[in-house]
């Protein structure tokens, strides 16, 4: 565990009393509006040491990004699937499933702790709470006489990022929502209204950029801060905020059209403006510049041979399907610009983490994070393109079965037998997916690829209905190959940070709003997505394009780029959580999340029976899904909410 989550926990027990005290008497209702509790407040700011934890208490409030039964990115979508018997909670897997209501929505953020005390609030957290707590703190942090100038200044800017973050996860999953700029007296009668979203935005960015002169550029005192937010964080943050703003679920939406307050305001503008594109654009590289001059610790793209002691000793080819996943999982590798340390990522390993031999049945291993067949297909070929658009490909029967012979030996076991889907795929394939047949570098075999692990998921769905892939596949990219399992199953995890935000994301979110608001795709465009694509070895779009594809012009055209970088996001940061709120500010989830989950059949035994594709689940997504729905008991509190469009 981080050590600031040890922190965490030690000053949270000591300021607990007052703290909750404090939470209790302000939560009565969403408004979290405040009473008259000086006492309360007064000790729990009496000292720098009580402040700090309210503080800490206040990043608590953070998503816990790296768990599967709070994230709803993860379980929510169409990236992995899960079973119903699962040994780790499945509730959010009931989003992807079309059971989200009113009564009772599943990953409730829009709630307050007098919520959380009626209601399950199924993953999500009270974060109207969390925004009156922020409030709280920065109209008291002034009392604390033994604070030093500079880390007051600090600690203010840590808490208004804070609260930036909460509006900006409430924005993204509701769209407009009340802006909580100061906690309201006792007697406000509480009716307030939902802000239009451009409004929720620019308060947004107008809070980052108060914060940010007072933020540290970066942490010094990893040991004890790690995690804490520093000035690329606040500007990348920014940059996320200005992009979902100009992309096309905000930005002159018109399924929003009629969609006005009480009041008659509209809640969606009605105009595309392309000039959004460009302020993102101008944030993105910001946060890109800011990034890589961090005094002496600049983020660039991980390299697993310069940041690990193993990588000199293996295959250009392992080192490549290394790249994307270390990127992931190496411990605040120096290409991670905000990492979670509000939730550990042991869970996760265990539920990607397959078994190597038949006695690891039972313990640690859940063996349950099953990439369906779409997003095995999703890759591109070893060419930089898709499948389907690869000339090389068109006579291929990609659901045939070969034996592996010593030419892919690095990453199909020799004389094993798999699909030809599985063979000539990008690095990235070889770095994110276990599939049968597939080598595994990990697993305490790190120091050499001589004697790599072979994945075998032939039958994986026989007998055991808690632990087994869905769709015969597995996500290898979010296990650390420092973590390992046993011959019994019992497993020894390497947490890490999560990454919530990385280099790699900002560079192609730069390329998307370059694409966007130029007129046609030009070499600035095309510099920040090769850089990510050279990392695992692939040529440039415009040359990949040129050379291997049907179409050779696609990257040459604003909508042909805009696919391109679209794709190339779907695979760089796959099983990261980034898709689920991809396609939702594309205003593609509704053609994604209409196609059926298929994979292989987890119950067969045989190479003939293993290999049948089958639909696994038929996915359902409607116009309504774009938004969260709202509870209905908040509704009912304040009349002057209205519900989301279709809820």
């Amino acid at each position: 565990m981080n050590k600031i989550n040890k922190i965490v926990n030690l000053k949270s027990n000591i300021v607990n009393c007052f703290v909750v005290c404090l939470l209790v008497f302000s939560s009565c209702n969403y408004l979290d509006i405040v009473p008259d509790n000086t006492l309360t407040v007064d000790h729990a700011f009496k000292s720098r040491y009580e402040a700090e934890g309210y503080l800490y208490g206040i990043y608590g409030f953070l998503p816990a990004f790296a768990d599967p039964a709070q994230n709803p990115a993860f379980w929510g979508g169409d990236e992995v699937w899960y079973i119903e018997m699962g040994v780790i909670n499945p509730r959010l897997w009931g989003i992807a499933r079309g059971y989200q209501e009113t009564t009772y929505p599943l990953a409730d953020y829009w709630a307050s702790y007098a919520d959380t005390r009626r209601y399950d609030l199924n993953g999500g957290k009270p974060l109207f709470t969390a925004l009156n707590d922020c409030n709280t703190f920065l109209e008291n942090i002034g009392k604390v006489i033994d604070l030093s100038e500079d880390e007051c200044a600090q600690w203010v800017a840590e808490v208004k990022f804070l609260k930036a973050y909460f509006h900006f996860y409430l924005l993204r999953m509701y769209g407009p929502i009340p802006i909580i700029r100061e906690n309201l007296p006792i007697d406000h009668p509480g009716q307030i209204y939902r802000e239009p979203v451009d409004d929720v935005a620019e308060y947004i960015v107008a809070l980052i950029d108060e914060a940010t002169p007072y933020l540290p550029p970066v942490i010094t005192d990893v040991l004890r801060n790690m995690g804490r937010i520093t000035q690329p964080v606040a500007l990348a943050v920014k940059a996320q905020v200005l992009t979902l703003a100009a992309s096309p679920l905000f930005n002159g939406n018109p399924d929003y059209a009629s969609f006005t307050d009480k009041r008659g305001m509209p809640l969606f503008s009605q105009t595309y403006n392309t000039d959004k594109w460009k302020r993102a654009a101008d944030a993105l590289k910001e946060a890109i510049d800011a990034a890589q001059e961090t005094g002496g610790i600049d983020h660039q793209l991980f390299d697993f041979v310069r940041e690990t002691a193993y990588g000199s000793n293996l295959s250009d080819s392992t080192v490549l399907a290394m790249q994307v996943r270390g990127a992931a999982t190496e411990r605040w590798n120096c290409e991670i610009i905000w990492g979670d340390t509000n939730s550990s990522s042991a869970n996760l390993q265990r539920l990607c983490q397959p078994k190597f031999i038949s006695t690891q049945n039972s313990g640690e291993l859940y063996q349950s994070y099953a990439p369906p067949l779409n997003i095995v297909e999703q890759f591109y070929t070893k060419n930089g393109i898709p499948v389907e658009e690869d000339k090389d490909w068109t006579d291929v029967d990609l659901y045939d079965v070969r034996q592996g012979d010593a030419e892919h030996r690095l990453y199909i076991a020799q004389n094993q037998t798999t699909m030809n889907l599985h063979f000539n795929r990008e690095a990235r394939f070889y770095g994110s997916i276990v599939f049968d047949g597939g080598t595994f570098y990990g697993n305490q075999r790190i120091f050499n690829d001589n004697n790599l692990w072979i994945s075998n998921l032939l039958g994986v769905g026989l007998g055991m209905p808690s632990r087994h892939s869905s769709t015969g596949y597995l996500c290898k990219k979010l296990l650390s190959y420092l973590t390992s399992a046993n011959e019994t199953g019992g497993m020894t995890t390497e947490n890490y940070a999560f990454p919530i935000i990385r280099l790699a994301d900002l560079y192609l979110m730069y390329a998307e709003a370059l694409n966007e608001w130029k007129t046609a795709p030009d070499a600035e465009v095309y510099e920040y997505i090769d850089l990510v694509r050279a990392r695992t070895g692939l040529e440039g779009v415009v040359d990949s394009w040129s050379n291997y594809a049907l179409q050779p012009g696609k990257p040459l055209t604003k909508e042909g780029m805009r696919d391109i970088i679209r794709r190339e996001r779907m695979n760089e940061l796959a099983f990261e959580g980034i898709r689920f709120w991809d396609l939702r500010r594309w205003k593609l989830a509704k053609e994604y999340m209409n196609k059926p989950i298929r994979g292989l059949n987890p119950r067969g035994e045989t190479v003939d029976d293993f290999y049948q594709v089958q639909t696994v689940y038929p996915l359902k997504f409607e116009d309504k899904d774009y938004l969260w729905p709202i509870r209905q008991s908040v509704l009912t509190r304040n009349v002057n909410l209205l519900q989301n469009p279709g809820w």
